[in-house]
């Protein structure tokens, strides 16, 4: 599946999805508030600051990123830039809730000549498990399967809002030889309805969901990106710890098998971090970055526990106990706000010696491949990102015929 770019008339219709639920779910007054709020920047800041940037100031002067990307992209980065500091999570996420981001993709789907979703689709609505089902061929045994936890800060996001960039990914998938493939992408609690550990052992129990479907550990890749990767990193420190602590005895739990890769997007490996600092470019913000990891965390002292901020762990036969079969795959910008923490993570992995491809995007911002996805406008940037995992992938995990 391979839709075209985000159009104008795709961001009206977005709009015309959020604002009802954003009167639903936010409050009427809330949301007022937040669109007074934002029509300073909207009406003066972001047109003159955009002029100015783009336009006015030599080209060496400008923002790496504002150097490579397009006009509809520095625009929508802008927004996203002021919106993550500004707007409470409250109001931001429903932009990214089910109820917006699926009706949404239908729209973009049937705009462009699908009638219904391109894969099998199934949620998953149990009391201690959500998430969604993407699959090929429900009929067919998987031949491959990733586990995705999607980033947000802990307090935005829903695997709903990913599903275009899932869909392509099975799609990519299928090109590069596998049968069927398929992807679990996990719905956890959101901050502030709860805060570690509570979204460590949903991602914790969406692996062992994982594990019983797949039936086999060696096919299994999990990902995710932002704090969603966070979360894998905590899942794979956690299942190392629970591992080394089972034993032959009568009463131990029995032993979760790690899976044969992980897939990390701009992991958010460290929660606060003096290192953190605002980029021209990127569009996170370090003060609410900050709050966001102290919401999650729940205190300052868990804000430094490994299994919360996985960034703190130094551990050196720790993380070679919890690495994957198959090795670790991370790719991130380096305009990121966070970089600095990731290069720590990825410099400790390396001298350990573990099997780890680390890929720095040059003047790249958050989450590139995800956003690129929606705001690039040729067909080779925007699966440039997805496509480069898919192959890396590939490489790793050796298709096998699920006939």
């Amino acid at each position: 599946m391979t839709l075209g770019p985000v159009s104008y008339l795709d961001c009206v219709a977005f709009c015309l999805f959020l604002v009802p639920q954003l009167i639903w779910q936010a409050g009427l007054w809330e949301t007022v508030v937040c669109v007074l709020r934002a029509l300073p920047f909207l009406v003066f800041k972001l047109p003159v600051t955009f002029l100015y940037e783009r336009w006015l100031i030599k080209p060496e002067r400008r923002a790496p990123f504002v150097q490579r990307s397009s006009a509809f992209e520095d625009i929508v980065v802008r927004c996203v830039r002021y919106a993550f500091a500004n707007i409470p999570p409250r109001v931001g996420r429903v932009f990214f809730s089910r109820s917006v981001a699926l009706p949404f993709l239908r729209f973009r789907l049937l705009r462009q000549g699908y009638l219904t979703l391109p894969a099998h689709y199934r949620e998953i609505t149990a009391t201690k498990l959500k998430g969604v089902w993407l699959v090929k061929a429900p009929e067919k045994r998987l031949d491959f399967v990733l586990y995705y936890v999607h980033g947000g800060g802990f307090s935005l996001g829903s695997p709903y809002f990913y599903l275009e960039f899932l869909l392509t990914w099975l799609s990519l998938l299928g090109d590069v030889g596998y049968d069927n493939p398929g992807i679990f992408a996990l719905d956890y609690t959101l901050v502030p309805d709860a805060s570690f550990p509570t979204q460590l052992h949903e991602t914790v129990r969406g692996y062992q969901h994982v594990l019983a479907v797949a039936l086999d550990p060696a096919i299994i890749c999990v990902g995710g990106d932002s704090a969603g990767a966070a979360l894998v990193l905590s899942m794979l420190l956690y299942l190392a710890r629970h591992n080394s602590s089972c034993g032959d005895g009568a009463g131990q739990v029995r032993r979760i098998p790690k899976p044969a890769l992980a897939v990390l997007i701009s992991p958010w490996v460290t929660l606060v971090s003096e290192r953190h600092r605002n980029s021209t470019s990127d569009y996170l913000d370090v003060d609410a970055l900050r709050k966001y990891g102290l919401q999650f965390a729940g205190s300052k002292r868990l804000g430094n526990n490994p299994l919360a901020s996985p960034g703190n762990c130094k551990d050196v036969a720790w993380w070679r106990n919890a690495a994957p079969t198959k090795g670790i795959l991370i790719t991130y910008g380096q305009e990121e706000v966070i970089a600095p923490e990731i290069k720590d993570l990825v410099g400790i992995l390396q001298k350990m010696g573990l099997d780890l491809d680390a890929e720095e995007e040059p003047a790249g911002i958050h989450a590139w491949p995800i956003a690129s996805l929606f705001l690039s406008s040729s067909t080779e940037q925007r699966y440039k990102g997805v496509r480069r995992l898919v192959d890396k992938v590939r490489e790793k995990i050796i298709a096998h015929s699920s006939k």
